[in-house]
């Protein structure tokens, strides 16, 4: 046998007896029957409709005040936009353009420039191919 006291019940029901055809409490009796609990806006709505109305007795109303302050608040914190400085690689593009003067056609050097120019720089692999190929055919 239960002994808990449902204070969230018994205000809505207050407040359904004295306005019957009050849509918000009829939404929140719904929801708090089928899900088992509301929010603190909810409950803070049905604390404001049942202070105004003479048949709620105070230490319900006091109660429902204390669930209220007891409910956790959530906070949405603000979107942070984080701008990534762009690093280009001067080395790599001059490497890449000196090749592609000499030898326009060099398919591998090719596929370094297209990756640079959609990134401004080149994984570590491919740079040191790059200053591999470089080396080789600049001499």
């Amino acid at each position: 046998m239960s002994t808990d006291v449902d204070i969230v019940t018994q205000v809505i029901k207050a407040v359904l007896a004295e306005k019957p055809n009050d849509t918000f409490c009829k939404s929140i009796e719904l929801q708090y029957m089928q899900r088992g609990g509301l929010s603190k806006k909810q409950m803070e709505g049905l604390h404001s409709k049942a202070s105004k109305l003479a048949n709620v007795p105070s230490g319900k109303l006091a109660t429902l005040e204390a669930i209220i302050k007891k409910k956790h608040i959530t906070y949405k914190s603000e979107v942070t936009i984080k701008t990534m400085e762009v690093f280009v690689d001067v080395d790599a593009d001059k490497m890449i353009n000196e090749i592609l003067e000499k030898y326009p056609q060099h398919k591998r050097v090719l596929v370094f420039k297209a990756n640079f120019e959609k990134d401004k720089s080149l994984s570590k692999i491919d740079k040191a191919e790059l200053e591999k190929f470089y080396k080789l055919l600049m001499k």
